[in-house]
């Protein structure tokens, strides 16, 4: 897979053979792009912005509409309630409304005030009230 300059900091990974090394579910995963934005997004979480690795989740599983699916990363708080849902997606596909929209799905469930979409190159963060009001925010909420 080529690597594409992502809009985060600069990070190292260790990759080998078409692999990344997850740090979060310590073991060694597939380098696709959408994996490759992940990767990164997890750690401008836990090593730009500080939230406590131990309370983010890769890959979480997750029931809609009775259909298995999966979350990207969801950060916790420290009382074990959903605190931030990230939706990413490789850097070659845009960030629509039916990006937002699956994203929305996947937050009914899991309820988290927080949700941020990415493709690496382009992020959008919402804040997201209980009745399911969200509003545009300018960056990532403290947590805390």
């Amino acid at each position: 897979m080529e690597r594409v300059m992502l809009n985060f900091p600069p990070f190292s990974f260790q990759v080998k053979e078409g692999k990344i090394f997850c740090e979060l579910r310590r073991k060694w995963l597939v380098l696709t792009p959408e994996e490759w934005v992940r990767q990164h997004f997890a750690r401008l979480l836990t090593d730009t912005f500080g939230y406590p690795r131990a309370l983010l989740r890769s890959e979480g599983g997750l029931s809609v509409n009775r259909m298995g699916r999966r979350s990207d990363l969801v950060m916790y708080d420290r009382d074990g309630a959903p605190f931030l849902l990230v939706e990413c997606k490789a850097p070659e596909v845009q960030i629509t409304n039916a990006v937002l929209e699956q994203a929305e799905r996947y937050n009914h469930v899991i309820r988290a005030p927080y949700l941020v979409l990415t493709n690496g190159l382009n992020h959008f963060v919402f804040s997201v009230s209980p009745d399911g009001i969200r509003m545009q925010l300018e960056d990532l909420p403290a947590f805390g």
